[in-house]
């Protein structure tokens, strides 16, 4: 062989290897959400992360970054849009900043329960205002996920509207979760959700409210000797990507959307099913589980959810109210 050949040869098989290793080069999405690592919505993301690892043959890897180690809700929705995150769990109320209909399903006492959001999550409305928050944001809704009937914890019982006047609450950051306590008299105090064990527990706030599940995990229990049934929010969360993560992961952008929604049912479910188990479970740790009447409740709220105020159109409520 000619030895002018041999520095051909070897920058031929320079750039093939190269070639070879930029199409094994693994694409990175970061996940990011506010639970902690106990959850189910944690432990169900990283089951999507081995799952997208696993049919792409390791050209996606998913990182999944729990407890607001990326930031608090309203930061990781703006995330997106920066870049600094490419996926995230959030509830509609945070994405109302965004596109206020897709609130919808958030407001107090507007969902009937688990099978009346199984209808509204596989229904042509759902999809219209995920393409709504689309055609606002550029990003992508991959799945809806069951959170859970939000009920309030105190230090004391909670039966009637008259129960919670002027009562400091702590709500998410977001204007849907002011209806509820506003049409009571009650006193809502926005907070993020990291930080609210420890106002629970130096009295900063009278008393909070979330789903079963959720006062499990963060352990609101421990500080709150009263969980009050009021059933007043049927909440969910958003599964999110950004258009750039979809477009950097090209083929496998296919892979992804079909794991982060069979994640979204799967954690569904198993959220579902704990909240059923719960009542007895708090009831085991001596915490005091108050049955609620509902009614006049919902009587406080009803002529707010089809004020000038709400975000969505009449025939939106009209429409998920016949689903």
């Amino acid at each position: 062989m000619p030895f002018k050949t041999i520095p051909t040869l070897i920058a031929a098989g320079c750039l093939t290897i190269a070639s070879a290793s930029a199409s094994f080069a693994t694409e990175t999405l970061k996940w990011a959400h506010v639970y902690e690592t106990g959850s189910s919505y944690h432990q169900v993301a990283e089951w999507a992360a081995d799952e997208v690892a696993k049919l792409t043959d390791g050209r996606v890897e998913i990182k999944v970054f729990a407890a607001s180690t990326l930031g608090k809700e309203v930061e990781i929705n703006e995330g997106l849009g920066i870049g600094s995150v490419d996926v995230i769990y959030t509830g509609p109320s945070f994405v109302e900043r965004y596109y206020g209909p897709i609130a919808i399903s958030d407001y107090p006492f507007i969902m009937r329960g688990y099978d009346h959001w199984l209808s509204y999550r596989g229904s042509d409305l759902f999809a219209e205002l995920s393409e709504g928050y689309k055609d606002a944001t550029g990003n992508h809704v991959l799945g809806l996920v069951y959170y859970g009937q939000r009920h309030v914890t105190s230090n004391k019982p909670i039966l009637k509207p008259a129960d919670m006047e002027g009562l400091k609450i702590r709500v998410p950051n977001s204007p849907v979760m002011l209806m509820f306590p506003n049409a009571v008299g009650a006193n809502p105090t926005p907070m993020a959700f990291s930080e609210v064990y420890l106002a629970l527990q130096q009295g900063v706030v009278d008393a909070q409210e979330n789903p079963l599940p959720t006062i499990q995990f963060k352990k609101f229990y421990e500080v709150q000797s009263n969980i009050n049934l009021t059933g007043h929010i049927l909440n969910s969360l958003l599964i999110i990507a950004s258009d750039d993560a979809l477009s950097r992961v090209g083929d496998d952008a296919g892979v992804v959307r079909d794991i982060l929604e069979q994640a979204a049912m799967k954690v569904s479910e198993e959220i579902y099913q704990s909240e059923l188990d719960l009542v007895a479970w708090f009831r085991e740790q001596g915490i005091t589980v108050n049955e609620v009447d509902k009614g006049p409740f919902q009587d406080a709220v009803r002529p707010m959810l089809t004020g000038d105020s709400v975000p969505y159109t009449m025939d939106h409520f009209r429409r998920l109210g016949e689903l």
